[in-house]
C-alpha cells in the first residue's frame, strides 16, 4: 500500500500571488494513497526540507509530491532531502505549478485548478515509482578547450594548473582570438596585445596544454566524463615540429596578392603567411588556394615554384602533407568558439558596399592597430589621407525591431563602450580631427564604464548625436554625406565626413550551431548556446560536462568574459577531480521479446546508446531462433526518451518515465 506525502509550496507570492495553495493541498489530500497534504512559504528553505524529512520518517511515507517550482531547479534538492530521510530518491515527484499554472495563468480559479490537476497526476506517476539505483561510471581526466581567443586560453590555463591535461582546438593558425586584433581596451586603454600575448605565450609554455591549431571538432560521442572526440586537423603543408618562424619561406614567396583576412583583407598577404609577430603557435601555414605550386600540383605539374622550400633551412615545407583526423578522450568540454561580427553588406543604407572609407568598428581597430594595414596611422582607405570629420554609427544591427531581417533585437553589449574608446583615441592622436557618435542611448554598465564615457565628452570633445543616421551617400569630392537626426534638438542633420565607422552587432561565430549539434546541447533564437539556469547555472550547458565561456553564451566585454572563463573552468575541474560519476538511472530499457531489430531507436538516438546483437530465444517445439534485438549502454544514455517514441512496437520503455507511467499521468489529469 502506497503512502503518499504532497507538500505545496507557496513559493513566496510567485505562485501562493495566483494559485489557491491552501486549496490545492486540501483537494490533493483526498487522493488515494495520500496520507499527509500540507503547504509551506518556502519548501526548498532547510526549515521546509526539515518538515519534509520529519514527515517522510513520521508517516512512514512511500513517495513524496512536491508542488513547487520546476524541477530543473529543485529536483536534486528535494531528491536528497528524501535520501536523507531514507527515502529512495528516485520516489519524488515534482509538480510545476509555478512555471506552468501562476506564472503563465491570471484566472486564480483556473490556475488553482490546473494546480490540482498537475499534482494529481504527479500522484499518479508516484505510485508507480519504483525505487533506482544510481550506477557509476569513470571519469577521463582531461579536458578539452573550443576556442582560442581569450575565453579559452584562460580557462585552459586555468584547468593546466590544477594539474589537468587540456587541449585547445583552434580554427585559426593561431590562438588569440578577436582580442590579438585589437588596438587598445576599454575602461583603462592598456595595449590589448600586451595583455593577450604573454597569455598566449604562457599558454605555449604549459605542460599541460597541447594546442591544435587550424584544427576544427568534426564529431563529439559519449556523455559526461567519457566524451570521444574526432578532431580534424587541416592541412598547413608545414611541418609544425621542424618550423622555427623564421620567416625565410614568407620572404622567398613571389605571391604578395592574398586577401589578408587577419587584417580584414584591408590589405594583402603572402601565399605563406604567419599572421602576427606573436603568433602562437609561430608557424607557417600555405594557403594552397593561392599558392602556384600547389596550383601546379592540381595541374600535374611540380616545379612551378616552390620558392618556399628552397628557402626553408629547417626542411618544415610539406606540400603533400593531408588533412587528419584525430580521435580523442576528454571528461569535459568547454566551448569557447567566439564571436563575428555582423555582415555589413546587408545595410546598403550606410554605404558600406559602394565606399571603401565606412568601415566596421574591427576594421578601425586594424587600422589603428601598430600590426594594422597602416602601421597604426589611421588613414582613410580611398586615399591615404588623414581623416578630419569622423562619423560613428552606434547599434548597426542591434536593438533592430521585432522581425527585422537585417539585424538583431538583442543589444550587443560593448559597442557604447568601444565607441567611445575609438573616439577618445582618434582625438588623443589627431586633435584635429572631429568625431561625431550618432547613437540611440548610451549603455555604459560596467566599473568606471561611465566615467569613460564622460571623459570622451567632457574632456575630448567628442559630439554626441541622440538620433540615428537614415543614410550614408558618397559625394563627387570623396567625402561622405552623413544624413540622421538629432531627436534633442528636433531637426535633422547632414555632416560632411572623411570617415563613417560602423558599430557592428556581435553575434556567435558560425561553427556554432553545428557544433551544438554535435555536442547535443541548446541554442537560444540567436543561436548563443543556452546555459543550463540563467542565474543558477549560467556557465553550464543543460547537457552535463558541457560548459561555456565568453561569447559563444551572450555578447560581453572583456573582463566578463575572462569572469565567465575561469567560471566554466572551475565547473570542469569539480568534475575531472572526480574518479567515478554517478549515473543516472531514468535510462531506457528494452523489451526484448517485443523488440523486432527494426533500428529505429539506434537512429535516433543521439548519445550512441543504442546497439544491436544476435541472441537465441526459445521458439515453438523447443526449437531456437536467433532474433537481432536491442540492447541499451545504460553508461551512455541520458534519458532524452526520443528512442521510446520511436519504437514501432513499443519494446523501448523508460526507468522512472514509462508508458504505464505516463499514461497514468494522462488519466489524472483527465
Amino acid at each position: 500500500m502506497e503512502r503518499i506525502g504532497v507538500f505545496v509550496c507557496h513559493c513566496g507570492t510567485n505562485i501562493a500571488g495566483t494559485v489557491d495553495v491552501e486549496k490545492v493541498a486540501e483537494e490533493l489530500g483526498k487522493v488515494d494513497g495520500v496520507v499527509f497534504s500540507t503547504n509551506y512559504t518556502y519548501m526548498c528553505s532547510s526549515a521546509g526540507q526539515q518538515m519534509i524529512e520529519q514527515h517522510i520518517k513520521d508517516d512512514k511515507l512511500t513517495g513524496v509530491v512536491l508542488c513547487s517550482c520546476s524541477p530543473r531547479m529543485h529536483e536534486k534538492t528535494f531528491r536528497a532531502c528524501a535520501e536523507r530521510a531514507g527515502l529512495n530518491a528516485y520516489k519524488v515527484e515534482v509538480a510545476n505549478i509555478r512555471e506552468q499554472c501562476s506564472w503563465v495563468m491570471k484566472d486564480p480559479a483556473e490556475a488553482t485548478e490546473k494546480a490540482i490537476a498537475l499534482g494529481k497526476a504527479a500522484i499518479a506517476k508516484t505510485i508507480l515509482d519504483t525505487p533506482l539505483v544510481e550506477g557509476e561510471t569513470p571519469v577521463t581526466k582531461r579536458a578539452l578547450v573550443i576556442g582560442g581567443g581569450i575565453a579559452g586560453i584562460t580557462a585552459a590555463l586555468d584547468i593546466a594548473d590544477a594539474g589537468f591535461p587540456v587541449d585547445i582546438v583552434e580554427k585559426k593558425t593561431t590562438v588569440g582570438g578577436k582580442m590579438a586584433m585589437l588596438d587598445k581596451t576599454f575602461p583603462t586603454l592598456d595595449c590589448a596585445s600586451c595583455i593577450v600575448t604573454p597569455k598566449m605565450t604562457e599558454v605555449s609554455q604549459n605542460p599541460n596544454i597541447r594546442i591544435l591549431s587550424y584544427s576544427e571538432v568534426c564529431g563529439v560521442k559519449g556523455y559526461i566524463g567519457n566524451f570521444q572526440v574526432d578532431i580534424k586537423r587541416h592541412a598547413r603543408y608545414v611541418d609544425e615540429t621542424k618550423c622555427t618562424g623564421c620567416g625565410a619561406c614568407i620572404e622567398a614567396c613571389p605571391n604578395k596578392k592574398v586577401p589578408n583576412d587577419f587584417n580584414l583583407n584591408l590589405d594583402n598577404k603572402k601565399a605563406i603567411n604567419i599572421p602576427f609577430a606573436q603568433a602562437v603557435p609561430k608557424v607557417a601555414a600555405i594557403d594552397a588556394e593561392y599558392c602556384l605550386h600547389m596550383k601546379g600540383l592540381k595541374n600535374g605539374k611540380d616545379n612551378v615554384c616552390g620558392f618556399c622550400e628552397k628557402a626553408c633551412t629547417a626542411g618544415a615545407i610539406n606540400f603533400a602533407q593531408q588533412e587528419e583526423i584525430l580521435q580523442e578522450k576528454y571528461g569535459a568540454i568547454i566551448v569557447a568558439t567566439g564571436y563575428n561580427p555582423i555582415d555589413l553588406s546587408k545595410f546598403d543604407e550606410y554605404a558600406y558596399n559602394t565606399s571603401p572609407d565606412v568601415v566596421s568598428s574591427l576594421e578601425f581597430e586594424r587600422l589603428c592597430n601598430a600590426s594594422g594595414p597602416t602601421n597604426g596611422h589611421l588613414k582613410r582607405p580611398s586615399d591615404g589621407k588623414e581623416p578630419k570629420n569622423i562619423v560613428f554609427i552606434q547599434c548597426v544591427g542591434s536593438r533592430c525591431a521585432a522581425g527585422a531581417e537585417k539585424g538583431h533585437e538583442y543589444c550587443s553589449k560593448v559597442c557604447c563602450m568601444y565607441t567611445a574608446k575609438h573616439a577618445i583615441l582618434t582625438r588623443d592622436h589627431y586633435p584635429d580631427t572631429n568625431c561625431y557618435v550618432f547613437y540611440i542611448d548610451v549603455r555604459t554598465p560596467g566599473k568606471l564604464f561611465d566615467e569613460f564615457y564622460r571623459r570622451a565628452v567632457e574632456q575630448y570633445g567628442v559630439h554626441y548625436i541622440k538620433g540615428m543616421v537614415g543614410k550614408v551617400t558618397p559625394q563627387a569630392d570623396g567625402t561622405l554625406d552623413v544624413q540622421g537626426s538629432d531627436l534633442i534638438l528636433n531637426k535633422q542633420v547632414h555632416i560632411k565626413a572623411d570617415m563613417v565607422v560602423l558599430a557592428a552587432s556581435i553575434e556567435p561565430d558560425k561553427s556554432a550551431r553545428p557544433l551544438a549539434t554535435m555536442l547535443t546541447t541548446s541554442m537560444d533564437n540567436n543561436d548563443f548556446f543556452l546555459e543550463a539556469h540563467a542565474k543558477l547555472r549560467p556557465v553550464e550547458s543543460p547537457t552535463a560536462g558541457i560548459f561555456l565561456a565568453g561569447c559563444c553564451q551572450g555578447p560581453k566585454d572583456i573582463p566578463e568574459t575572462v569572469a565567465q572563463s575561469s567560471g566554466a573552468a572551475a565547473k570542469a575541474i569539480c568534475l575531472l577531480v572526480k574518479d567515478k560519476l554517478k549515473n543516472n538511472p531514468c535510462t531506457a530499457q528494452p523489451n526484448e521479446n517485443a523488440c523486432n531489430g527494426c533500428g529505429q531507436c539506434a537512429n535516433v538516438c543521439p548519445y550512441g546508446a543504442i546497439s544491436y546483437i544476435d541472441k537465441d530465444f526459445r521458439g515453438p517445439n523447443r526449437t531456437t531462433i536467433t532474433r537481432h534485438v536491442s540492447q541499451v549502454n545504460t553508461a551512455m544514455c541520458q534519458g532524452c526518451g526520443a528512442c521510446t517514441v520511436a519504437c514501432p512496437s513499443g519494446a523501448m520503455d523508460l526507468n522512472g518515465f514509462s508508458n504505464k507511467q505516463i499514461l497514468a499521468e494522462v488519466d489524472a489529469c483527465l
